[in-house]
């Protein structure tokens, strides 16, 4: 067997073994191909024209698969080993001149022969598509173009020495781009995202801001790929394209609010959500069982520690992710959707009872979310789960290949799963329709819309017209407002919890920040991530407190990050799954006050836990102005002072709706801390004292995070802290 695809799985950032790179070589580029064989194969050879060349055995990118693993966790290995594929074999070949077929040879047992192939070099020209839009801000256009057609466009936009580039979707590295390379793909980084530069949530927009007050902004109109660097004069950009060969550049101009809003009016905004989102959210990926969960609420209640939602993650058997572990019920052969009355729960299974659980919490004040992926399992040869894939491909509501297969999945996690086409809403019905008993006679109250990075594939065909190139970065957005919409169909808020998105993604519900371990570098990315998705619209938003992976954080971090939590859109803690060894991981207040043995954790977080209730009237108000006016909820200081240059060497304070400036202590062992606080009068918070516009520094112990609170608005505002 000998195995080569040009494409190869089309990870965005790492080569599989059976691929050509790069894929598009310039003019006078060498080339490695890559094919994957059997384990009797001896000798592989390449007939590259006329010529033929040898392959020899080679390994695969350890680096690249210690990238993607981000230290431990239980996605490590999985990431890890996903490009290690053994047999792999390559070859670097002439520089590429003109158009090129080729093919391979594998003696073995057998020789077995590959099809043909062809490569068609590159080059950039002056001529060959269109760009609209840009005027009097685009130079330098140019087209890449081969045999095969034109694939990319490239151009530059001038930026004035003082000009600062914000933007570009959720990014974790730093607020201002400004000398950066990155592009706009989804992806799931797991974990260490700010070291990689790599994001779940891109958008091709960004705000140039600069010191003048005239700023500007664009956006590329496109969901394909696209690039982007900039140095001390230009920004320049690439851009994927499909056969049509424009661009269509958007290019606003004035102050941040100005720019946000214009894009907003193209990509949709959000839609205010009820006050319940502001409280503080619970979650465990190894909350397995009802008994867990409700001694985890239990436990909330018995310590006088407000909750205000509980997530919970494992609640299926996390094969369909539609039925609850342990039920019982009839197998509906042609996938068709069950009804709330067809399940009967054990007395002695994981979940005895789910309904009186949701009433009971619901009797509590505490909103229940269940945990979801969109994704459908296909290793399962009978029971539901394989009645559900062969019905999501016998009726048309699988992703296809360009081939007219179902996709399978290339990823790591949920590996060769299919997908459902969310483009069209005959599938999100259908898929929606299966999960429809829990909104409906459980009352849950939203979902968690995790995943959504799994489209790898240019060819991949979606059913509303689109291939891959084109439409995979729109799928978590599909993804969000399908479950969105099943809400609205009952009289829910369209209540999700999502890691992924793009364009578009504004208007569906609520985001965090994905997967993280619990250090102090995750905390400052996490920060920034907030901070750049708010630059782009996204309204609620929150990441898990301290991080959710590894073991549990010392005491200070996870007090330092509760409560700079407390004055951000959304405030939740989780951790992740550890295959339920002990000692176990949870990040409960009550666990890493047991796990650290410091008795000053239970009540600082109760205090801060009560804060965050007194704050809910505050945040549901700016919530509700933010989308009227589009100035952001957790909001970079640029969008108010643009024109002071020493808010840049503040990069991770920010205002919380129009009255308060926050300045989480982000470093170890901090007693004092040093805010900037720009033009104006401002109150300390905790003291009621009034502090003059500059630098000043205060003391930090554990229960204080720098909150300094517009003077006009302080008697508003007071008695939240009282």
């Amino acid at each position: 067997m000998i195995t080569h695809r040009p494409f190869g799985i089309e990870h965005p950032y790492a080569v599989s073994p059976d691929q050509r790179v790069p894929v598009l070589p310039l003019v006078g580029q060498q080339v490695q191909l890559g094919v994957v064989v059997s384990p009797d194969v001896e000798r592989v050879v390449c007939e590259w024209g006329a010529t033929e060349l040898t392959l020899t055995p080679a390994k695969a990118d350890t680096a690249d698969a210690a990238a993607l693993a981000g230290g431990e966790g239980h996605l490590a290995e999985a990431q890890a080993t996903s490009l290690g594929a053994d047999g792999g074999w390559s070859v670097v070949t002439p520089p590429v001149t003109e158009p090129t077929k080729y093919r391979f040879r594998a003696y073995g047992t057998t020789v077995d022969t590959t099809e043909w192939f062809e490569v068609a070099p590159a080059a950039w020209a002056p001529e060959g598509g269109e760009l609209r839009g840009g005027e009097g801000r685009v130079e330098g256009v140019e087209w890449l173009v081969s045999a095969a057609g034109v694939h990319r466009a490239r151009f530059s936009m001038l930026l004035r020495p003082d000009e600062h580039l914000v933007g570009f979707g959720e990014r974790y590295d730093a607020l201002d781009q400004r000398g950066r390379s990155l592009d706009a793909v989804v992806f799931e980084q797991y974990k260490s995202q700010g070291v990689h530069g790599r994001t779940y949530l891109p958008m091709p927009f960004a705000h140039v801001v600069n010191g003048s007050g005239d700023g500007w902004g664009f956006h590329v109109r496109t969901s394909r790929r696209t690039w982007y660097s900039s140095d001390d004069s230009k920004l320049t950009v690439e851009v994927a394209l499909g056969d049509e060969s424009v661009v269509d550049l958007g290019i606003y101009e004035g102050s941040a609010t100005a720019v946000l809003k214009a894009f907003l009016d193209e990509a949709g905004r959000a839609e205010e959500l009820p006050s319940w989102v502001f409280r503080l959210w619970a979650s465990g990926n190894e909350w397995n069982t009802q008994d867990l969960v409700m001694a985890r609420m239990n436990a909330h209640r018995d310590l006088a520690i407000p909750v205000g939602a509980v997530v919970i993650e494992a609640w299926s058997d996390e094969e369909g992710i539609t039925i609850w572990r342990d039920a019982r019920y009839e197998v509906t052969a042609d996938g068709s959707a069950h009804q709330a009355g067809d399940f009967e729960y054990r007395a002695d299974g994981a979940w005895p009872d789910p309904k009186a659980m949701i009433d009971e919490l619901h009797a509590r004040g505490i909103k229940v979310i269940l945990w979801q992926i969109p994704l459908q399992k296909t290793e399962f040869s009978t029971g539901q789960v394989a009645a559900d894939a062969e019905a999501m491909v016998r009726d048309g509501h699988a992703v296809l290949g360009v081939d007219g297969t179902a996709y399978h999945n290339r990823g790591w996690w949920f590996p060769k799963a299919l997908m459902p086409d969310l483009s069209v809403r005959r599938t999100r019905d259908w898929w929606t329709a299966k999960r429809r008993y829990l909104v409906e006679d459980l009352e849950v109250d939203g979902f968690k819309t995790d995943g959504g990075e799994h489209a790898w594939g240019h060819d991949l065909v979606y059913a509303d017209g689109k291939l891959g190139d084109e439409g995979n970065n729109l799928f978590p957005v599909h993804y969000a407002r399908t479950f969105g919409d099943l809400l609205r169909s009952v009289g829910k808020a369209p209540v999700t919890f999502s890691r992924s998105g793009f364009t578009g993604s504004q208007a569906h519900g609520i985001f965090w920040a994905g997967d993280e371990d619990s250090t102090w570098e995750a905390f400052r990315s996490s920060v920034t991530a907030g901070l750049t998705a708010a630059s782009c619209g996204i309204v609620y938003w929150g990441w898990d407190l301290a991080g959710f992976s590894g073991p549990v954080p010392d005491a200070e971090l996870y007090l330092r990050a509760a409560a700079a939590s407390v004055f951000m859109p959304i405030m939740q803690y989780h951790s992740e799954f550890n295959h339920h060894q002990l000692p176990l991981r949870d990040r409960t207040p009550w666990h890493v006050a047991e796990t650290t043995g410091d008795d000053r954790v239970i009540p600082l977080f109760r205090s801060f836990a009560e804060l965050r209730e007194r704050l809910v009237p505050y945040l549901t108000a700016q919530a509700a102005h933010t989308i009227t006016t589009d100035r952001p909820l957790m909001r970079p200081l640029f969008f108010d002072y643009a024109e002071d240059p020493e808010i840049w060497n503040h990069p991770h304070q920010y205002l919380l709706g129009d009255a308060l400036l926050v300045n989480p202590v982000l470093e170890p062992g901090a007693t004092t801390w040093t805010t900037y606080l720009p033009e104006g009068d401002w109150t300390d918070v905790w003291t009621g004292e009034q502090v003059p516009h500059g630098l000043t520094t205060r003391d930090v112990p554990l229960e204080i995070v720098p909150v300094y609170c517009r003077t006009t608005a302080w008697p508003e505002v007071a008695s939240y802290f009282a």
